[in-house]
């Protein structure tokens, strides 16, 4: 199986915060975005196996700042650490207030997909291939995070 990449499975999703994603008071609900997060990286573990995958966990999701009606909420996705059969996808929300152009950090995640075979068994996904010093640092704190998520299942 050929390695592919952190940047050939990488997605930018961005969408305008209406009126339907919100509650009375004009913020977004979390439920929105956690949505919209889950939809940027199962993008993009599907763009890392090309075959269908499965939402294992999401994990550390905090929210920093609100989220309002009208603003643009941008999604940057990408595979941070590839087991056997699983792979972890952070992705890092921001908002913009289109009217003064201020962006701000929102909420970050991290998120583990399964791929899964015609049949719907997992299966083997492909290494991932590390370029930058930045994606060898996500990847090695990924390999603890997985490490920690594993020993509290025990």
């Amino acid at each position: 199986m050929e390695g592919k990449t952190v940047k050939e499975s990488s997605v930018t999703l961005s969408r305008v915060m209406l009126p339907q994603d919100a509650n009375p008071a004009g913020n977004i609900h979390g439920g929105v975005v956690t949505k919209d997060i889950d939809e940027a990286a199962g993008v993009v573990a599907f763009r890392h196996t090309r075959s269908n995958v499965v939402t294992a966990a999401i994990e550390r999701l905090i929210f920093h700042h609100p989220v309002f009606v009208g603003n643009l909420l941008t999604l940057k996705a990408s595979i941070h650490m590839v087991g056997n059969t699983s792979m972890e996808i952070g992705v890092r929300a921001e908002t913009e207030d289109l009217f003064t152009g201020e962006v701000r950090h929102t909420v970050s995640a991290y998120l583990t997909y399964v791929a899964l075979d015609e049949e719907g068994r997992p299966q083997r996904v492909p290494p991932l291939i590390l370029e930058s010093e930045d994606e060898k640092r996500r990847n090695r704190e990924a390999r603890v995070r997985r490490e920690a998520r594993l020993a509290s299942n025990e």
